[in-house]
């Protein structure tokens, strides 16, 4: 598998955030790019910042130093197809893909850049269009896109536009968060369904049509993941309350869907992942859709779903925060972290058996985002 990626040439399955996926990273990526921020392959790079003279807006108190500022910087690139699509289009996804990023480390984001590669022949009422998203879209997150750039290439080499974005953001220094931050007995919730977005595109691409239209679940998560860190901060009833160390870890399930993300921290912190069928939510009709075209919705790519490894006393405080949430309201428990089968992930059918979960290997939907 390995000289797939050392040897031949990029394969679609490269780019489908599963096995392929890492082997790329890991083997030719990091190989060249090592260092101890970026081999951590969080969705964020959290770095600490000191003796620079920054002032971010909001990150520090009047007259308190920057000694503890931590920052969270990502970049991503977008190149789904169809660019408009019911609950989104490639604007709004490039937005909501780079905050929620940087909310998977705990960070408020604040800034963006956006890079435009414009395919010739591209619509000017299309691009507008997109834009116009992408600009709503942060104005309603809060955040500012502060710079970018624009190409144009030959009619042919592009399909209509491709967008890349970075972002950076602030992390209160009291929060670490990371995939190997998971501990056994920690508990796994996720936001709500799984597999809206993926199934929404694929079913545009194929022209399915089911009883309840299908729609993307595109949407920043940077609030969710605000309320969840405010209520574990915050004093309960008796005076005390969890900290900000009881969220374990978070991570945003898009390319390679849940089982690839729930992988990812097996993988990371050693330890083993069970996880209920029956408790994993899934929409009638996207799961309709899977059937239809024999795909999973564990390996279905989301836009704004998130899962959190949660120490077991906070469980219920993260529930009720995440439930109180427009983002959260479905919030489920789906599984644990356990000291069995480490680094892979088991799923428990309704029949009581027992399945191991791999990383997805290979290309399932491509581009879908």
């Amino acid at each position: 598998m390995s000289d797939q990626v050392l040897s031949g040439k990029v394969l679609l399955a490269h780019g489908s955030g599963g096995y392929l996926s890492h082997e790329l990273v890991e083997r030719l990526f990091l190989k060249h790019f090592r260092n101890p921020v970026l081999a951590r392959l969080d969705d964020a790079a959290v770095v600490e910042v000191s003796n620079l003279g920054l002032l971010v807006p909001g990150a520090t108190s009047p007259g308190v130093e920057n000694a503890d500022l931590k920052l969270a910087f990502t970049t991503d690139s977008y190149v789904v197809s169809p660019i408009f699509f019911p609950g989104g289009d490639i604007g709004k996804l490039a937005v909501c893909g780079t905050i929620n990023d940087l909310a998977m480390s705990g960070a408020k984001p604040l800034y963006l850049s956006a890079g435009f590669i414009l395919e010739e022949g591209l619509a000017f009422e299309d691009l507008e269009l997109v834009v116009a998203s992408m600009a709503e879209t942060a104005r309603t997150a809060g955040v500012s896109i502060v710079t970018g750039d624009t190409k144009v290439v030959g009619y042919g080499k592009a399909d209509k536009l491709f967008i890349n974005t970075a972002g950076l953001g602030v992390v209160p220094s009291d929060v670490d968060i990371g995939s190997d931050k998971a501990r056994p007995g920690d508990v796994i919730i996720v936001s709500g369904p799984i597999g809206d977005h993926g199934m929404t595109i694929m079913s545009q691409r194929e022209g399915l049509r089911f009883r309840s239209a299908l729609e993307s679940d595109c949407a920043p998560l940077h609030g969710l993941v605000a309320a969840i860190l405010g209520a574990v901060s915050s004093p309960g009833a008796g005076g005390s309350s969890p900290s900000p160390a009881a969220i374990r870890c978070l991570r945003d399930p898009t390319r390679g869907g849940l089982a690839t993300a729930l992988c990812e921290v097996a993988d990371k912190s050693k330890h083993g992942i069970e996880i209920e069928d029956r408790a994993i939510p899934v929409r009638d009709e996207v799961r309709a859709a899977c059937e239809l075209l024999g795909l999973d919705p564990l390996y279905v790519a989301n836009e704004g779903k998130l899962v959190a490894f949660v120490e077991p006393g906070a469980v219920d405080t993260v529930l009720t925060a995440m439930r109180g949430h427009q983002y959260g309201r479905d919030a489920t428990v789906i599984g644990h972290v356990t000291d069995e089968h480490r680094g892979r992930v088991v799923l428990r059918t309704a029949l009581g058996a027992r399945r191991i979960v791999d990383m997805l290997v290979g290309e399932q939907l491509p581009r879908i985002c």
